[in-house]
């Protein structure tokens, strides 16, 4: 287990320290609030993630982790608790392999994925935002019938057009 360096000291840069958190204090702190300890395993895996570009699998973290800090179960079992917080979220599954990523409570992202080449392309802000409207009035409409713990899972997959710009996406390489 990690042991706790925090102080309230106003120069090691506790409450009133102007010191913007590190996307890994982010995730603790969730931990944290979640009741989960913070163990060597987690912050690495979190480390891990938290250096992915675009969603990646859980066997991709495992090679990431070099294999040292824990083993494929471990990484799997931590994965199915930080996505119960909300900590992570499954952005797709492609090909029956589930990709994450970390959430820290930025927008969420969407991609679409090339059929003829796996390549990944993040959707632009706009559209993203259009999506996450539409999602949420769907969502707050099953609520208003009764349904608790609503989530989704969206998923893009197309044919690229003919004038493609296939050489400007980025290959998925974390199956």
């Amino acid at each position: 287990m990690i042991a706790s360096t925090q102080t309230n000291h106003p120069l090691a840069g506790g409450k009133s320290g102007s010191r913007i958190p590190t996307p890994i204090e982010l995730a603790t702190a969730k931990l944290k609030s979640a009741g989960m300890r913070i163990t060597q395993p987690r912050v690495a895996i979190l480390a891990a993630l938290n250096k992915c570009s675009k969603p990646t699998s859980i066997e991709h973290l495992h090679t990431l982790l070099g294999g040292e800090s824990c083993d494929l179960v471990t990484v799997y079992r931590c994965m199915a608790a930080f996505e119960e917080i909300g900590l992570v979220r499954r952005a797709f599954l492609y090909n029956g392999t589930a990709l994450y990523e970390i959430n820290l409570g930025q927008p969420v992202r969407y991609h679409v994925v090339c059929k003829a080449s796996d390549q990944v392309e993040q959707l632009d802000a706009e559209t993203s935002a259009e999506i996450a409207t539409a999602l949420r009035a769907v969502e707050d409409k099953l609520r208003a019938r009764g349904y608790s713990d609503v989530s989704h899972i969206v998923e893009f997959f197309g044919s690229p057009p003919p004038t493609s710009r296939i050489g400007t996406l980025s290959p998925l390489a974390h199956r």
